[in-house]
């Protein structure tokens, strides 16, 4: 930036101040500490905290209980362990003003060490229950000097002018219907095309540093949310713009709604002493707005509940979303004997009261309704059974309940269309010195939710795997104890029966598998074995019940299919520090192509919301696939012609590129500088050397020089010599007469090849048999032998 000089400052002759007639002592010095001259870095957007009193880092804690001044230190104390988790309070900086009767006046100054400290204590505290009579409200205290400052009189703000966001969506909208994916590697996350055709990714957006942690995608894909310290940000749209992002200090977890409209995040902290136990943050927020609707706030305790608990550590989410619903989005957590079920759009637990339920180890909702399942283990000594229980939100109703004895583990799986329910029971035996495998199957949406039970051929078999087929009436059992157990498919629908009941399709014997992932539109699944079965897999058409392929991936981790179930990825994350990286594979196990990546963190496929098509439509499309296909097939049979072009036109580039090459080295041997190199080095060794060979005294000979690269003499066999005996004399004069001149033919070829190397050789003049008198005239002696 250019400033004027003052004109009165005197000059010389060159039209310069001239600093040795200026009386710098008298001079007047602008105040300030720039001396009212911008810095050259004025403009660059520093993100920094800018304060109206230099009271940025004080903040006003209302809505206290008002004590006298026997329980000043104690309310005092409270507090600073309130506050104190969140930043540092400086000495003597927590200050409760109190009346001519030693009564405090129900507020408090709260001083950090810095104004962050101050802005995070009051987004984390705010709306914060030290009981049921007093909720914290907190301010800053610039605020009240800003707020004082507003003028009487009402003037309206000027309205902002209106910025398009970007369609969130737009993705959906690829006339090929490609899906996207996200990749974590090193410190870049970077988010491609999936293309089959050209059998590649195509990079659709890349960002160094763009997380401090993970990233997730929500789960219709309209945002890609990254985590970082300060909080989580939301990015979305063509160029992945920033649409939103949220404040929670120090955040480890995150958990969208089914319907993208909330936000949840947890972080726990460590105790400030030894004395104290860490303590866990919940916050919900509005994804559009970015609003902070409700905080949930306490000791670990108070959210590692259940199994969880009894193990002594927290699993998140801690808060669990229920399915979609036309009453509302609900959510639950698990306390000591209840569960909390709250509705999001007032944040409200429902019917203001938990559900009673004793000594409940877990519970979790279908994916597609807001139906509870609970598991509550045996008590008194065994005298009172186990349950699992179905209940209905929010009416509370109870669906379905089923007694369990003998029980030793539970864990529930539901079908993602929230039509079947499972529960997987290890049984002790009598004995009580092993345990035994079953499965409880509930029929949710059907009359009365009937209920049946299956048990194994062998029911003393271990149960390694269970998974519903996403799309349909059919799950998969992997059962066996060895290193190769067999894989049994059932179906919940027996059409040779009129009630139905669950009925085994068929299984398959000693298979290398530990996993089961089935394509989001069933009839496949992937047979994987990972961890210690290294990467095996096997592409299992269940519809035929047949092996479509078998292939390996050493070491992989992860396997995950794509929203429309067409292509399916394997991976090995950083756990392993070789081989990372990703392949990507057809439904049917053919290898589209493979990419490494050094310190591999994650693969994400990119969601895709709800089909808009009934059930009715969706079998019309599936019924009528020849004619749908039909465009896109003519799409692929046209990109694959344009990429044999590409490579077509890519091999002619080469081979123009040669041409070119090749008439430039022509043309630079025709041009002066290389002909009279070529002069110098001719006329240097023959010195009678002309351009045009008209001298005589140069004669040009050819030789042709052949090289034995090896000789070998093989004896005779027994047999050969054995033949050579009986035969005639003249006959045996006659093989030694041709292996004689066998030698005498090495011989001549070693001398050809002597001659060879002394022609190349550069002679000396009048030296050996190749003569060179000096004139350049080059004669050589042949001896008759």
């Amino acid at each position: 930036m250019v400033h004027e000089v003052p004109a009165h400052l005197p000059r010389g002759e060159d039209g310069y101040v001239d600093w040795e007639q200026v009386d710098v002592k008298n001079m007047v010095i602008p105040a300030g500490e720039d001396m009212g001259i911008l810095s050259d870095d004025e403009g660059i957007d520093v993100e920094e905290t800018k304060t109206e009193s230099g009271f940025g880092s004080v903040i006003v804690v209302d809505n206290l209980p008002s004590v006298p001044k026997e329980k000043y230190d104690k309310l005092s104390t409270v507090l600073k362990k309130i506050f104190g988790q969140i930043g540092t309070i400086r000495e003597g900086g927590l200050h409760m003003p109190m009346d001519a009767a030693g009564t405090t006046k129900g507020f408090a100054f709260v001083e950090f060490q810095t104004p962050g400290e101050a802005a995070a204590a009051k987004e984390q505290t705010e709306g914060y229950k030290l009981d049921k009579a007093h909720i914290f409200k907190v301010s800053m205290f610039d605020d009240f000097a800003k707020y004082d400052a507003i003028p009487d009189a009402y003037k309206g703000s000027e309205p902002k002018p209106y910025t398009a966001k970007e369609n969130t969506q737009s993705w959906m909208l690829d006339d090929r219907g490609r899906d996207q994916f996200a990749i974590r590697f090193g410190d870049e996350t970077e988010i491609h095309w999936n293309d089959a055709q050209v059998k590649e990714p195509v990079e659709v957006y890349k960002r160094s540093f763009w997380t401090e942690s993970y990233v997730q995608w929500s789960p219709r894909g309209n945002y890609m949310a990254t985590v970082h310290r300060q909080g989580v940000a939301l990015w979305g749209g063509p160029s992945f713009q920033r649409f939103q992002k949220v404040s929670h200090n120090g955040v480890q977890f995150i958990e969208f709604s089914p319907c993208e409209r909330y936000l949840a995040t947890g972080s726990t902290h460590d105790p400030t002493n030894a004395r104290e136990t860490a303590s866990v943050v919940v916050n919900f927020f509005d994804v559009r707005s970015g609003a902070k609707l409700r905080q949930f706030q306490g000791p670990i305790s108070d959210f590692a509940s259940g199994a969880a608990g009894a193990r002594g550590g927290l699993t998140w989410p801690v808060f669990k979303w229920a399915g979609p619903s036309p009453e509302g989005a609900f959510f639950a957590r698990m306390g000591k004997n209840a569960i909390s079920v709250y509705n999001a759009t007032d944040m409200q637990m429902v019917d203001k009261k938990s559900l009673k339920l004793d000594g409940v180890m877990d519970f979790c909702w279908s994916p597609a309704d807001p139906i509870l399942s609970v598991f509550q283990p045996e008590q008194g000594g065994g005298n009172q059974p186990a349950r699992v229980a179905l209940i209905s939100m929010p009416s509370k109703q109870e669906i379905r309940s089923k007694n369990l004895f003998s029980v030793s583990d539970v864990r529930m799986f539901w079908q993602q269309s929230g039509d079947y329910f499972a529960v997987k029971v290890d049984r002790h035996t009598k004995t009580k010195k092993s345990t035994y495998s079953g499965f409880e199957l509930f029929r949710v949406k059907e009359p009365d939710c009937p209920m049946e039970v299956l048990e194994l051929a062998d029911k003393n078999e271990k149960i390694v795997a269970f998974a519903w087929e996403p799309k349909g009436h059919r799950f998969a059992v992997i059962h066996g104890d060895g290193a190769r157990p067999d894989v049994s498919f059932y179906t919940m629908i027996d059409k040779d029966s009129a009630i139905n009941k669950v009925k085994l399709i068929g299984t398959i014997k000693n298979k290398t598998a530990n996993h089961l992932f089935w394509s989001p539109q069933g009839k496949v699944v992937v047979l994987a074995g990972l961890k210690t079965m290294n990467g095996q897999f096997e592409f299992f058409n269940v519809d035929e019940m047949e092996t479509m392929a078998t292939s390996e991936h050493f070491m992989a981790t992860d396997v995950e299919w794509d929203p429309t179930g067409r292509y399916v990825t394997t991976a090995v994350t950083s756990v392993h520090q070789m081989e990372n990286g990703f392949h990507v594979w057809t439904f049917n196990g053919k290898l589209l192509y493979k990419h490494g990546k050094e310190r591999f963190y994650q693969f994400l496929w990119r969601p895709r919301a709800p089909s808009l098509l009934t059930a009715e439509q969706e079998a019309e499309v599936t019924k009528n696939i020849k004619k749908y296909s039909k465009r896109f097939e003519e799409l692929d049979d046209a990109i694959r012609n344009q990429q044999d072009t590409h490579l077509a036109a890519e091999r002619q580039g080469v081979t123009d590129e040669w041409n070119r090459w090749l008439e430039a080295k022509k043309a630079e041997m025709v041009a002066q500088p290389y002909a009279g190199k070529l002069h110098e080095i001719m006329t240097e060794r023959y010195p009678g050397w002309t351009v045009d060979g008209s001298a005589d005294n140069v004669v040009e000979s050819q030789v042709q020089v052949e090289e034995i690269i090896s000789v070998v003499e093989e004896p005779y066999s027994s047999k050969v010599l054995l033949e050579l005996e009986h035969s005639e004399p003249r006959g045996l004069l006659l093989h030694m007469w041709r292996r004689l001149i066998g030698q005498e033919v090495v011989l001549l070829h070693m001398w050809r090849r002597l001659i060879g190397q002394v022609l190349l050789e550069q002679s000396e003049p009048g030296g050996g048999p190749f003569v060179n008198d000096g004139n350049g005239v080059i004669t050589m002696e042949w001896v008759e032998l």
